[in-house]
């Protein structure tokens, strides 16, 4: 009954979709053909042969198993590796790294209609869904058609616990069609047998895992001017934290005459509001896009493309993560951490709670609330030392994973 009354909620959706479509457009967080593809008009053919489907919301989901995709990209026994999101930037980051069999296609609508018509097409031999991506349509489509369903670096909040447990039955239901489920941590393990999911087992955050091959080349001509600076980066910021960003900039420039603020935001459709946000303050902005060369005189630069956080991570000492002032949840610290950044925060970081223990513990990260507070937590010299012990933890996690996920994708003929 349940799952009928989901359907007939899609279904009310999708009538109104030519009005949701438009302003999705217009706010530039879908193409043409991202709709198309939502829709299952697909844009590329399957081919012959094995192929393994893996699933993500977005870009953080995208990038954490992409050491896992490159192994599998050298697999001769597999043909093809389809991947799915559902933002734009995900397609654009996956766009900008080489890839031998990898097919990217947009995440279908979840009604019945389109989840088979989707599965009929593509055939996958497995489907790896990653972190809170559940999807009951699909899921139950996945089922009847035999296919091995996993739910890698699984992750539930508290918030999205206490859902599922109000629609109990329904939720058993659901979260029963995973063959196994991998938690990123062990407050997700503990959701999952309070729900019931049958077969659970912990083999670490994959967010530790470090893609090292990553192109991180970065434009001398431009980079070598950061050099002449001290350089504070806000990173994966959301709405407001911008101006908390900013205003935390001001503060330093009191006493840091040569500086200049390299601001990050989580979604770049969002630049210009940011740049009126900036002059409105009377300080000088430029955009990575602008292809500008000269740092002269300015204060604020802003990183609107995609893909380039890591080559800004390289020249970080202090990096604030976004997603924490507001409420978030926070964003992925891991990244600019192993760079030797010292990582602040806001007060919430709900869905990374145990990533931040961890950054804690090795005296990485710290926790501000204010402008002041962060401006008085910035440091201007990297460290290190407690990078390598997330190096270890990182390889240990990506083996142990590729083993998990060679038994199922192995065993499937």
């Amino acid at each position: 009954m349940i799952f009928f009354i989901y359907q007939l909620l899609i279904l009310i959706i999708l009538l109104l979709a030519p009005i949701i479509i438009t302003h999705r457009i217009l706010k530039g967080k879908e193409n043409r053909k991202s709709i198309k593809e939502k829709f299952c008009f697909f844009s590329k053919k399957r081919g012959p042969g094995k192929l393994i489907w893996f699933h993500g919301a977005s870009v953080g989901e995208i990038l954490s198993i992409i050491p896992i995709i490159k192994k599998y990209d050298n697999d001769k026994s597999i043909s093809k590796i389809l991947i799915t999101s559902s933002t734009l930037s995900s397609s654009n980051v996956l766009g900008g790294i080489k890839f031998k069999k990898v097919i990217h296609q947009f995440y279908p609508i979840d009604y019945f209609f389109f989840s088979n018509k989707f599965l009929d097409y593509w055939k996958p031999n497995i489907a790896i869904f990653l972190e809170s991506e559940i999807w009951p349509s699909m899921f139950k489509s996945i089922k009847k058609k035999n296919i091995p369903l996993i739910l890698l670096n699984a992750r539930i909040t508290n918030k999205s616990f206490n859902r599922w447990s109000k629609l109990k039955s329904f939720s058993n239901s659901i979260f029963n069609l995973i063959d196994i489920a991998y938690p990123q941590n062990k407050e997700t393990k503990n959701f999952f047998q309070k729900i019931g999911l049958k077969k659970i087992k912990v083999i670490g955050n994959l967010k530790y895992i470090d893609d090292v091959s990553q192109n991180t080349q970065i434009d001398q001509k431009l980079f070598s001017q950061f050099k002449k600076y001290k350089v504070f980066i806000a990173a994966s910021t959301h709405d407001t934290e911008e101006i908390f960003a900013v205003k935390t900039h001001i503060l330093l420039k009191k006493k840091i005459k040569n500086l200049i603020s390299i601001i990050i935001p989580r979604h770049i459709n969002r630049v210009p509001e940011i740049v009126d946000q900036i002059k409105k303050l009377n300080l000088n902005v430029i955009t990575r896009s602008s292809k500008k060369k000269k740092l002269i005189n300015t204060d604020i630069f802003i990183v609107d493309t995609f893909g380039e956080s890591r080559k800004f991570y390289k020249i970080a000492t202090s990096v604030f993560l976004g997603g924490s002032i507001i409420k978030k949840g926070g964003q992925n610290p891991l990244e600019p951490a192993r760079f030797g950044a010292k990582i602040l925060h806001g007060p919430d970081v709900g869905n990374f709670k145990e990533v931040y223990r961890y950054l804690s513990l090795l005296k990485i990260s710290h926790k501000v609330k204010t402008p002041l507070q962060c401006a008085n937590s910035i440091i201007f010299k990297k460290n290190m030392k407690k990078v390598q012990k997330m190096k270890f933890l990182g390889d240990s996690i990506l083996k142990n994973t590729l083993n998990e996920l060679d038994k199922s994708i192995n065993n499937d003929t």
